[in-house]
């Protein structure tokens, strides 16, 4: 029998200006320091044993940006698999931050590597807004559905 897939949640923060704009999160840490196009995400994170989704969802978006969404209609988007496997499910709503004010939860690791050395870092560095075509450029691969998906359901009466 093979490995569960490991689920994760998020929100995907919207706003209307000229046109559409998406919030995305760049992931923090030496890994993604040089990494952009392709590399950027929907703040979320794993979905623990038992909890809801949504609720998972709720809680990684302001531990990962430190915005606070309160009670506001969300837009189911789904589900997609990224390509090692993982299962993100997503929401979307809209609202509006300076993302400047970022403040975002860290995680520790070795680094640099095998030099028994524990450093943290944010697990989100910073967080923009794109227009859908950029936010697709920008985002996982998998992850770029959001966007299609959004932009069908904002268009439908």
């Amino acid at each position: 029998m093979g490995a569960v897939a490991k689920s994760s949640a998020g929100l995907l923060m919207f706003r209307r200006r000229e046109g559409l704009e998406l919030l995305l999160a760049h992931p923090g840490g030496p890994l993604f320091a040089r990494k952009d196009d392709g590399a950027w995400t929907i703040p979320k994170g794993l979905v623990e044993p038992g909890e809801d989704p949504l609720s998972a969802a709720r809680r990684e978006f302001e531990e990962e940006t430190g915005f606070v969404i309160g009670s506001c209609p969300l837009l189911a988007l789904g589900q997609v698999r990224q390509r090692g496997g993982k299962i993100v499910t997503a929401w979307a709503f809209e609202g509006d931050c300076d993302p400047s004010a970022l403040v975002s939860n860290t995680f520790e690791m070795v680094w640099p590597p095998r030099s028994g050395r524990r450093q943290r870092f944010p697990e989100i560095d910073r967080v923009a807004f794109f227009e859908p075509v950029a936010a697709r450029r920008k985002l996982l691969e998998a992850q770029a559905t959001f966007v299609e998906r959004l932009e069908r359901a904002l268009a439908s009466p």
